[in-house]
Parts: structure tokens; C-alpha cells; sequence
């Protein structure tokens, strides 16, 4: 057996910040290098960021990313460690392969390299091009057709891109057969509510499946909709779990593995099924004997409630996307219901207290008691709180407009958008929309009122959710000693609740969620046991929806199925 020390390198890349990335790359390396690993591998497309959707298409962006990892390359070399194998993801080009319909010369691909004393010695491209839910990467790449190996110490080490593990057959498939003793992915996966343990299961079975052991390495942060957990992880060839990293946090995995012996390669195929084995050696002989570091496993949280981890992908999303968007504050329209709160609890959390501006906007109808919450939410926060009435605008515009009474509502909300985007202009701040998934599956807001905002934390939480959230944040400031955040008038105006004509918001959600989720359709929900005339109303409602949601901020992901790029329908319908 042979003694290695693999370093993952779970990094926050940002999209199109080609030096900044190569900069983490740098600087974890060096960090593996001083912990004294054997490889250092990162995530997919580290240097470019990921997802970079149509900037694939783009043949200067391309080339740059080209012209970046072998400039990174030869700086590692520059700065001593070039004697260090680095894995790095970016995107690439396919010589030789002509234009296709919508991309530049020379396909692009999603690839992997080996970085080794200032040279590119090995490059592959990832052959399962995903292309469901919110991804879309046959659009942009072609497929690869190789398994990568590196003889390190005498140990051989496969690699793969993220989908290529999901998928049977592929590369993966190969791995046994090309006698590596080890796997190890890069992975650009986003956060879904329990998919950390369904990637573990999946890591697991594919250990057991070539007989090697798998090591899972996955970015953190946020890109636009998409939240990263990083959460990587070794398992052994038996699939028994070895080092695990923390969720939602960088860090540098290093742990102790020990591999078989390589085989000599002359008894070893060229090609399996199709994929060519592709080989290099950085070094045949095994290191020396060393005292191996304790295996670092990172506790999860609670198995049985998961709303600190929705939270914490909440809290991560928004602080990304304002800070790599050039924000350094937000608003926020508080009314004194549970909405407003949390999405002003999470940005105080993802951003700090000084950094977040409530802004108070009585009505016609507004009660003292929704001002009384309102206020008390920002006393609680500690934010920024400032009070306009809109009562006088909604007069003028009426006056000026000639208008009547029906569409007062709207109009009303509408007049908090506008002052709100013209505090934000005045500020520099971004706004959030602080509606659900529940109202924007049911065009429940105004559109151009309750919509409005560059940013929208709660845009994937079902109304029941939000208020599950909202009492765990109360809860977790409980334990540590603290205020509640949140008052609890908040929570009693969640449960009285603005469905008229709708049954409890819990029934609705479970409702929302089968038609959203999984299309079932409407006899199917029906057999599910929804009551008939719920199930036509409910449907309608969501239908009619479809050209409002196109226009709403984006938000994170964290589940399945958002209503963003994960569901695509037309907005001229008439199929019911």
C-alpha cells in the first residue's frame, strides 16, 4: 500500500474573475504544500467560476480561461510549488472540432488539468453534460472521451467532473478497469435541502461499485441563484466514510489514504469501453513513512431538522450575491409580518446590522399595531429604520390620474416599490423583495410593487416554511443567550394569514409543492386526496401567474424544483 496525504480544496470562486480565482488557487495550494499533501485538487471550473452559462459561447472568454490556467501553472512554479500536483477545473476549447450552431471555433469544454512544474501534463473533458433542471451544459460544451489517471508515489489516481459520477456508464465506469486505487470529482453541485446525504449515498455505492476509494471535492458560495455547500468528503473502497469538510465554510480537507500499488502500465488497457485512458506520472516511488494526521469528519447538523441548513444557504446566498455584485448595503420594505422579518433577519445575519435599512411605509389601511411591529423590528435588529407614508402619494396619483378605488391595493404597493427604488438610488443599497414562494407561485403580490427589488432570499420558501424558519432563528438566538430577532405579533399575523378563499397555508403549500415540484396534474392531485374545487383554484391561480414570476428578482435555490430555471413554461397557455 502506499501512503498519500490528498488535499480538497473547497473555494468560493466568483464568475469571470479569472485572477482572483487563480489567486484561492494559489494560496490554498500553498496551504496543502505547508500541510504537507501529496495533490491538492479544487472544484469544477475553479478558474472561471461556475455556472458561466453563455460566456461559454463567448471565444475570448475561452481563450482567456485558457490563457489563466497556464498562466497559473507557471506561477505556481514561480512561487515554489511547482513540485505539487494541482487539479483545477476551467473551461477549454476542443482543437480540431468545427464551429457548431451558436459556438465559437473549437467547441468549449468543461475540463479538468494537471498543473505540475509550470506545465499542463494532463487535460480531460467531462462527458455527462447535464442538462435538466437549472442546468444547461449541452448548450455550451461538447463531451469528452478520456479517464484521466496520475500515477502519484506509485499510487494511481482517477478524475472526474461532477456529472460523470452521477450518471452510470461514462468514465466513471472505467475506473476499475484502468486499475486506479482512488477517484477523485470536481464538482460545481448545488445546494438542495438533503443532498448532502444523497451524494454521500452516491459516493458510497461508486466506491463499492470500482473497488477504489472516492474523494468528493465541491465549491462553496453563491453564483446568482445557485447556492454551493462545499461539504467534500473521502470515503474508502469499502465506501466507509474517512474525512468530511464543513457545509457553507472554505476550508482545506487534508487527509491520510492509503492506496494500493499501481500496476505497470504495459498490463494496463489504452482504452475501456470506448474512453481513452489517459496517463501521466508525477512519481513512482512511494514517499517515506509518516505519522498520518487524525481524519477531520465535520459533524452535520441535526439529522431530524434541517432548517439551519436552509438558513445557513439563505444567509450565504445573499451575502455573496451583494458582495460580488459591488453591494455593500440593503433595503428592505417592513410591514410587520413575517415575510419583511426574516428577509430583514437574514440580511442582518449575511450582512450586519449597520449595513441593513428598513424602511417603514404606512398606508391608508396600515394599522398602529403593523407600525408598532414594524418598528420593533428594526429596534430588535438594530438596523437602519426610516418611516415614509404613502398615503399622500397614493392621493396624488389617484387625483392626477383620475383613478377610483378598485385597484387601490395594488397601486399602493406599487408606490412603496417606487420609493423604495428611489431611496435605493439615492443610497447605492440593494433592494429585496421579501415575498414567498407560495405568493409567487399564486401571483398573490403586486406586480412592480411586491416584486420589486434586485435580490429575493425567501423567493424558494413556501409560506409555511418561512414561518419555520423564522422560529428556529428565534429559537437558535434563545440558546446562545439572546434577544428574540423576530416579534412574535409577526408570527400571529403569518397564521391569521392573507388567503381569502384559501384553506391553511399548510394545505396550500403541500398543495403547490406536488403541482410545482412534480407536475402532477390535476386528477392525479385529486387522487392524492386534495379537495376537488382546491385543486382547480389553486392550479388556475398558478397558471395565470406564469408572466409575473418571469419578472421577479432572483433568489436562491434550495430545493428541488424553484420557479426560476428549474421550471420553464410558456406564458401563452391554453393547456390546462
Amino acid at each position: 500500500m502506499v501512503q498519500l496525504r490528498i488535499a480538497l480544496a473547497q473555494v468560493n470562486p466568483t464568475v469571470g474573475d479569472l485572477e482572483g480565482n487563480c489567486d484561492s488557487v494559489v494560496a490554498y495550494s500553498r496551504r496543502a504544500n505547508d500541510a504537507g499533501a501529496h495533490l491538492v485538487v479544487f472544484p469544477e471550473m475553479v478558474v472561471t467560476g461556475y455556472s458561466v452559462e453563455d460566456l461559454a459561447l463567448r471565444n475570448g472568454f475561452v481563450s482567456a480561461s485558457i490563457k489563466a490556467t497556464h498562466g497559473l501553472a507557471r506561477r505556481l512554479e514561480a512561487e515554489g510549488l511547482g513540485h505539487l500536483p494541482v487539479i483545477v477545473g476551467y473551461l477549454s476549447r476542443r482543437e480540431g472540432l468545427g464551429e457548431r450552431f451558436g459556438q465559437p471555433p473549437g467547441a468549449p469544454q468543461n475540463s479538468l488539468a494537471l498543473l505540475h512544474h509550470g506545465e499542463l501534463r494532463l487535460v480531460s473533458a467531462k462527458y455527462h453534460l447535464p442538462n435538466y433542471g437549472v442546468f444547461d451544459e449541452a448548450r455550451y460544451f461538447v463531451p469528452g472521451d478520456t479517464l484521466p489517471v496520475v500515477r502519484l508515489h506509485g499510487a494511481d489516481i482517477a478524475f472526474a467532473i461532477c456529472e460523470d459520477l452521477w450518471q452510470d456508464g461514462g468514465p466513471v465506469s472505467t475506473v476499475r478497469a484502468a486499475g486506479a486505487g482512488m477517484l477523485i470529482t470536481l464538482n460545481g453541485s448545488p445546494y438542495e435541502r438533503a443532498k448532502d446525504d444523497i451524494r454521500l449515498e452516491l459516493c458510497q455505492r461508486r466506491a463499492r461499485e470500482i473497488g477504489a476509494a472516492v474523494g468528493y471535492v465541491n465549491m462553496t458560495g453563491a453564483q446568482d441563484e445557485l447556492v454551493f455547500e462545499g461539504d467534500s468528503f473521502i470515503v474508502d473502497s469499502d465506501g466507509e466514510l474517512v474525512a468530511r469538510a464543513p457545509q457553507f465554510d472554505d476550508a482545506l480537507l487534508v487527509t491520510d489514504i492509503d492506496l494500493p500499488r499501481a500496476k505497470d502500465t504495459a498490463a494496463l488497457p489504452a482504452e475501456v469501453g470506448g474512453f481513452r485512458i489517459v496517463r501521466h506520472t508525477v512519481s513512482e516511488e512511494p514517499p517515506a513513512a509518516y505519522e498520518p494526521l487524525t481524519p477531520v469528519l465535520t459533524p452535520r447538523r441535526s439529522p431530524t431538522d434541517d432548517r439551519a441548513e436552509v438558513y445557513t444557504a439563505l444567509v450565504t446566498s445573499l451575502r455573496d450575491y451583494a458582495r460580488k455584485n459591488g453591494f455593500a448595503s440593503v433595503m428592505v420594505g417592513v410591514s410587520g409580518g413575517i415575510d419583511s422579518a426574516l428577509t430583514a433577519t437574514i440580511a442582518v445575519d449575511a450582512l450586519g446590522a449597520e449595513n441593513v435599512h428598513g424602511v417603514v411605509m404606512p398606508g391608508r389601511s396600515t394599522t398602529a399595531q403593523e407600525i408598532q411591529d414594524a418598528e420593533d423590528l428594526i429596534r430588535r435588529q438594530g438596523i437602519n429604520g426610516r418611516t415614509v407614508s404613502v398615503k399622500p402619494m397614493v392621493d396624488a396619483y389617484e387625483t392626477a390620474a383620475g383613478l377610483g378605488r378598485a385597484g387601490e391595493r395594488d397601486l399602493e404597493s406599487r408606490v412603496r416599490g417606487n420609493v423604495l427604488m428611489a431611496l435605493s438610488n439615492e443610497g447605492g443599497h440593494l433592494v429585496l423583495a421579501t415575498g414567498d414562494k407560495t405568493a409567487l407561485a399564486t401571483g398573490e403580490g403586486s406586480l412592480y410593487g411586491d416584486s420589486v427589488g434586485g435580490f429575493a432570499p425567501l423567493k424558494d420558501c413556501w409560506k409555511t416554511q418561512v414561518r419555520d424558519l423564522a422560529r428556529w432563528r428565534n429559537e437558535a438566538a434563545a440558546k446562545e443567550g439572546g434577544a428574540s430577532p423576530i416579534p412574535a405579533n409577526s408570527f400571529d399575523r403569518a397564521v391569521e394569514g392573507d388567503w381569502p378563499g384559501l384553506p391553511d397555508p399548510d394545505v396550500v403549500d403541500s398543495l403547490l409543492d406536488a403541482y410545482i415540484g412534480t407536475d402532477r396534474g390535476q386528477a392525479e392531485l385529486i387522487a392524492d386526496g386534495f379537495e376537488a374545487e382546491l385543486v382547480k383554484n389553486v392550479v388556475s391561480l398558478v397558471d395565470r401567474a406564469e408572466f409575473s414570476r418571469r419578472q421577479y428578482p432572483p433568489g436562491p435555490k434550495i430545493s428541488k424544483r424553484n420557479l426560476g430555471r428549474d421550471r420553464r413554461l410558456p406564458i401563452t397557455n391554453r393547456w390546462t
